[in-house]
């Protein structure tokens, strides 16, 4: 249990993230110490609540806490913690719960607004509120909010819970289903196995269209904060530069109170005020601005001011007051037929494709592994990476706006395999999902593309209809920033790809076919952007291309899995995308940074091993080749006239 006062940062829908600020606190429902009972958000797990391996979405049951429970830290998935398979493959409802004791100001200060916020709950989640008073527990729980979306948070408003009378401390039930349907996002189906001489009368199993394990559970943070009733609720940020001057455009929003006046005041990284405004709308002007660079473009990446918002309302009571501080990185992205440029520098990507996945945590996020990646990201001298493939955590893309790393982010759109994920119904929740990804992480400038989609059935004839309203949607959303979707469709059948602002291409050349035949490659991989580019010259990213590698075989010559297939298949990729980044490719990702879980199958040996690192983030051979090329490519894009070196403390490198 934590307390303090926090400041806020800004989430989607306008509910901001926490930071410390006067005008708030916070009651953090999951830092555990050791695991003790009192910080743990329990799950009561249960098969009975429904019916064993029935997979339909049910009305919610009271928990009486009969059945098999399980402590379980929060955040992580439940599906690695415990011993018993039945919960590792679990498909359906479960039941998170736990008291959390609430501070007094918080329940007698009817002038201090009460929330409850979920930064993740794989995947539809409702939530129920239950308070208890001097005379007991109240019968039933209050139905506070409902949630359809695995990696977006979600808040509920609970002052009114909680301040209707004396109150001693509040139980909390988060009720979460992982089932999956070809309207969900990312789809599913469910296939019921009939045959009751092989299987248990009313089994099924849940069948997905994409390579990383279904992890379940309440994968962020969960916290109690407070806001002022008259409060900052969102801000947007563009930027522009004139010259030498930075342009910041700002819109803020107030909820709570429609008299009230702002105050804004920009700082730079010392603290001094360069620029300040007032009102819900305007532009501030930096002289001699100070640009947000990506990592290795520049001598001082990532360069961040600091947008302060001071509010004072006038209420019933008497005036509220409300501060609010928004980093803020002054750049530009824009988009010609061959290039992408960032502060009208072209910029090529040169990194990785991710996943949110560890050991026994499953996607649950943990700070040292995240700033471990990041210290890999570093030392591998990679510049960028994409949300593979869902949006990510707040605070990952908060690290990426601090050391530069340049982000395309990306949507939950991945396995759109049918027809059905085509249709009306699921191009609806897909547009939600947009919107509510927008709003979260539109003012990071680490995100320079959006993209909405991994691998979809682009061919298909409802296709084309889909992704261009889904692509307009988005740039309607967020007309700063180019849209993508990243495919493996050909380039004569996709009806998508003519919407797009980047062709993200991916392709696994002798590997899915043409086994072991490494010398086909080149020609291959050359007419795959060939025939890209002369169809619809805009710029290419190779944004998937790999090798499945089993740390610590090795076979010369090279064989498939072997370390030395996995090195020898990227030099031959790197032959020809050092060719063609000379005339339009502007980036390669490889697939993948590290090990992760998937789904059992006879492919996959305990998931999917084309990490150039392992799941626990050791390298292999790959990644020693991969840091030789992206330094290399780092001292031939940068802008200034010394090179750069990687110069080491420790074992992790840094610029100077």
């Amino acid at each position: 249990m934590c307390r303090g006062s926090i400041e806020w940062a800004l989430a989607p829908k306008g509910f901001p993230w926490p930071r410390s600020k006067p005008s708030a606190t916070v009651h953090t429902l999951h830092r555990a110490d050791h695991l003790t009972a009192e910080a743990l958000l329990t799950v009561l797990f249960t098969l009975l609540f429904p019916a064993p391996r029935t997979a339909c979405r049910c009305s919610l049951y009271t928990v009486d806490g009969s059945g098999p429970t399980l402590d379980m830290p929060v955040p992580s998935s439940f599906n690695d913690v415990g011993q018993d398979g039945r919960l590792r493959s679990f498909v359906g409802w479960v039941w998170y719960e736990r008291e959390a004791t609430l501070p007094q100001r918080w329940t007698q200060d009817l002038g201090t607004r009460v929330v409850l916020r979920i930064g993740s709950a794989h995947y539809y989640a409702i939530v129920v509120s239950a308070t208890s008073r001097a005379s007991g527990w109240w019968v039933n729980g209050v139905h506070v909010a409902e949630h359809e979306g695995g990696h977006l948070p979600f808040e509920a408003d609970i002052s009114k819970l909680v301040q209707s009378g004396p109150l001693s401390f509040c139980r909390i039930t988060i009720a979460i289903n992982n089932t999956l349907s070809p309207y969900t996002l990312p789809p599913g189906t469910i296939l019921y196995q009939t045959d009751t001489s092989k299987y248990p009368k009313g089994y099924f199993v849940q069948n997905t269209n994409f390579d990383f394990f279904n992890y379940a559970g309440l994968h962020r943070s969960v916290l109690l904060y407070t806001t002022p009733i008259s409060y900052i609720d969102d801000i947007t940020i563009t930027t522009d530069v004139d010259r030498d001057i930075g342009l910041v455009n700002y819109q803020i929003f107030i909820q709570g109170s429609e008299h009230f006046q702002l105050e804004v005041f920009l700082l730079d990284e010392d603290g001094r005020a360069v620029a300040q405004g007032t009102g819900g709308q305007g532009q501030l002007q930096v002289p001699r601005a100070h640009l947000w660079w990506p990592y290795l473009m520049h001598e001082h990446p990532a360069y961040l001011y600091s947008l302060e918002v001071r509010l004072t309302a006038q209420t019933a009571d008497g005036p509220v007051s409300d501060f609010y501080t928004l980093p803020v990185g002054i750049r530009t992205v824009a988009v010609t037929e061959s290039q992408f440029l960032i502060n009208g520098k072209p910029f090529y990507f040169h990194g990785v494709n991710k996943h949110e996945d560890a050991d026994i945590r499953g996607k649950g996020f943990d700070w040292p592994l995240l700033v471990k990646d990041f210290n890999l990201l570093r030392w591998l001298g990679a510049n960028a990476f994409r949300t593979s493939h869902y949006p990510y955590a707040e605070e990952v893309m908060q690290l990426c706006d601090r050391y530069g790393i340049v982000v395309i982010d990306e949507s939950p759109g991945v396995g759109i395999a049918l027809a059905q994920s085509l249709s009306n119904m699921s191009l609806q929740h897909h547009l939600e999902v947009m919107e509510e990804m927008v709003r979260r992480d539109k003012n990071h400038p680490a995100v320079v593309m959006w993209s909405v989609a991994n691998e979809p059935a682009s061919s298909l004839k409802p296709a084309g209809y889909y992704f261009k309203t889904l692509i307009a949607h988005t740039k309607a959303l967020d007309p700063s920033r180019p849209v993508t979707f990243v495919t493996k469709s050909s380039y004569e059948a996709d009806l998508g790809v003519p919407y797009v602002d980047v062709i993200c291409v991916n392709s696994y050349y002798s590997w899915y076919h043409d086994y072991g035949h490494m010398e086909v490659i080149q020609l291959q991989l050359a007419t795959q952007f060939e025939n890209w580019y002369r169809t619809y010259q805009k710029p290419i990213i190779q944004s998937e291309y790999g090798a499945e590698t089993i740390a610590g075989f090795h076979q010369d010559p090279p064989l498939m899995f072997s370390e030395e297939y996995q090195k020898g298949l990227l030099e031959q990729y790197h032959l020809v995308l050092d060719q063609k980044r000379k005339e339009y490719v502007v980036g390669e990702l490889i697939w993948n940074f590290a090990d992760f879980m998937t789904d059992q199958s006879p492919q996959r040996a305990i998931g999917n091993r084309k990490g150039i690192f392992t799941r626990q983030r050791q390298p292999k051979s790959a990644a020693f080749l991969l840091r030789e090329r992206y330094w290399k490519l780092a001292n031939e894009t940068w802008h200034h006239q010394s090179a750069v070196k990687p110069q080491c403390v420790g074992n992790s490198p840094f610029t100077f």
